[in-house]
C-alpha cells in the first residue's frame, strides 16, 4: 500500500464537490480515474428518470483467477454544505476546516477501493473478477442504485462501503422503512362566526398524531412524524390538512403492525370529528438481515480478521445500496470504512481507517470461495 497516494487522491476526491443532484463534475472525474487504471467503465443514462446531476458508473476489473466476481459499491453523492471543502489533516487524522463536511461519507470508501485496485495491479496478486457500482443521489433517497439495473451484474454477493464506525464493523440488519402520506379532508366555516358548524382537519391531524405511538418502539423499530401542513388563516377553520410520517423495522411483522396502528388511529380521529382520511404507504426501502452462518458476512469476517481486526456485527436503523442489492437478489452487507460524525461539519476520518478500509477491499479481492 500506499499511503501518501491514498490520503493525496482521498484529499482530491473530496475536494469535489459532489452534494446530491450536483454529482456531474466528480462522477466525470471518477469515471477518467477508473479508465486511467485500465478498468472498462460505462455510465448509465438514468440520470434522466432520477434528475440526478450523473447516471451510475458501472466499472469491471478482470479476474486473474478463476472464480465468482465480487461486487463493491459506494455512492458519489453528499449533503450539504459540501462544495469549497478544505481538507486538513491533524492527529494522523483527517478534517474539514470546520465550514463544510469532510464528504469521507462516501469519498473514504471510493479511495479505499481505487487504492486497493491499484495494490492488486502493482503486487500481480491473484484475484477474483472485480465489479463496480458508484451511485448518485444515495443521500436523498438511494435514487441511483434503484434506478440502476442490476441484470448487469455477474456478482452474487457484494460489500457496500458507506458506514461510519472502525474498519471492522459489518452492518448486518437494516430496517424496511415504509413512507405514509395522510391527506385529510374536513369542513371550512368561520372561525369566529360559525365554527361549529367547520371540521377541522388541523384538529383530526393533531389528535391523531397526539394518539400515535412514535419514536423509539422498541429495539428495532421506529415511527417519526416528518411533516405537517395545513389551513389558510385564522378566520377559517381548516378543511385541508396533510402530513408526512414514517415507520422502519427490522421484523416485517412489527412494522405491519405499527402501519396499522398508524393508518388506524388516523381513521379513528377523523371518524370522531366528522372527517375523512386518505393515507398513500410507500415503501421507501426494503429491509434486510443476515444470520450469522451467511456466507457472505463470513467472507466479510474472514477479510477482517486477515488485516488484523476484530469483526463486530451491528444492526443499523438507517439504509444504504445495501438494502437496494439484497431486494435485487445480490446478498450485499454494508462495511464500515472509519469516518466519524457523519454529516457534520465536525466530520473527520483517521488515517489509519482508511489505509485499513483499502486492506480491507484488497483482502475481500483476493479470497476464493
Amino acid at each position: 500500500m500506499n499511503s501518501k497516494r491514498l490520503v493525496n487522491e482521498f484529499i482530491e476526491l473530496v475536494k469535489i464537490g459532489s452534494v446530491s443532484k450536483e454529482e456531474g463534475l466528480f462522477q466525470a472525474d471518477l469515471k477518467k480515474r477508473l479508465e486511467d487504471l485500465g478498468l472498462s467503465v460505462i455510465e448509465d443514462d438514468t440520470a434522466d428518470q432520477t434528475g440526478l446531476g450523473a447516471g451510475n458508473l458501472f466499472a469491471v476489473l478482470p479476474g486473474t483467477m478463476d472464480a465468482k466476481p465480487i461486487l463493491f459499491s459506494c455512492h458519489s453523492d453528499t449533503v450539504t454544505p459540501g462544495f469549497d471543502i478544505k481538507p486538513q489533516i491533524k492527529d494522523n487524522a483527517i478534517y474539514s476546516d470546520g465550514t463544510t463536511i469532510l464528504a469521507a461519507d462516501d469519498k473514504a470508501g471510493i479511495a479505499a477501493i481505487l487504492e486497493a485496485i491499484r495494490m492488486l495491479q502493482e503486487g500481480d496478486v491473484p484475484h477474483r473478477p472485480v465489479e463496480l457500482v458508484f451511485s448518485p443521489g444515495e443521500e436523498i433517497g438511494l435514487m441511483g442504485a434503484k434506478a440502476f439495473d442490476t441484470s448487469q451484474l455477474n456478482a452474487k454477493y457484494g460489500f457496500v462501503l458507506d458506514s461510519s464506525g472502525p474498519v471492522g464493523n459489518i452492518t448486518v440488519a437494516s430496517p424496511t422503512l415504509q413512507r405514509l402520506d395522510f391527506e385529510i379532508s374536513g369542513k371550512s366555516a368561520h372561525a369566529g362566526l360559525e365554527p361549529e358548524k367547520g371540521v377541522s382537519a388541523i384538529e383530526i391531524a393533531a389528535h391523531a398524531i397526539a394518539n400515535m405511538k412514535l419514536g423509539r418502539l422498541d429495539a428495532e423499530t421506529t415511527a417519526n412524524i416528518g411533516t405537517i401542513t395545513g389551513g389558510a388563516a385564522t378566520n377559517i377553520v381548516a378543511d385541508k390538512a396533510s402530513f408526512t410520517a414514517e415507520a422502519r423495522s427490522i421484523s416485517e411483522d412489527v412494522l405491519d403492525t405499527q402501519i396499522a396502528h398508524m393508518i388506524q388511529v388516523t381513521k379513528d380521529a377523523a371518524e370522531k370529528f366528522g372527517g375523512e382520511v386518505i393515507c398513500t404507504p410507500t415503501e421507501a426501502s426494503p429491509g434486510f438481515a443476515f444470520a450469522d452462518d451467511n456466507k457472505t458476512l463470513q467472507i466479510a469476517h474472514e477479510a477482517i480478521k486477515a488485516i488484523g481486526r476484530t469483526p463486530v456485527n451491528a444492526i443499523c436503523g438507517g439504509a444504504s445500496d445495501a438494502n437496494v442489492y439484497n431486494a435485487a437478489g445480490i446478498e450485499t452487507v454494508n462495511l464500515s470504512v472509519g469516518y466519524e460524525q457523519i454529516h457534520s461539519c465536525e466530520e473527520y476520518i483517521p488515517i489509519e481507517e482508511l489505509e485499513m478500509a483499502a486492506r480491507l477491499v484488497y483482502q475481500l479481492a483476493i479470497r476464493a470461495e
